[in-house]
């Protein structure tokens, strides 16, 4: 079998979606759980959207890293260790 092109999600994006699309909080307050403003939770959320759409209509491969240590996105700063989703992986 053929490897699928791959689309990485980072994981300022991941929490960004999982915030606002899984549990329904608004940007205001997805940004206050993870240490960020509203607008930079704005453009992850935008990021990630394409990304899971970009994914999803054209077969690729949705790749998640999920390291265990703070991981920076190249443009939007950094996922704050200890906040979001590093306290619900036990939920």
């Amino acid at each position: 079998m053929a490897e699928l092109e791959r689309v990485v999600l980072h994981l300022d994006e991941l929490e960004a979606l999982r915030l606002c699309d899984q549990l329904d909080l608004d940007q205001e307050q997805a940004g206050v759980r993870m240490g960020i403003s509203r607008g930079i939770v704005q453009r992850l959320l935008a990021s990630a959207r394409h990304k899971v759409a970009d994914a999803l209509v054209s077969g690729k491969a949705l790749a998640i890293i999920r390291p265990d240590h703070v991981e920076l996105h190249p443009h939007y700063g950094r996922h704050r260790h200890g906040q979001g989703m590093a306290d619900k992986q036990g939920e």
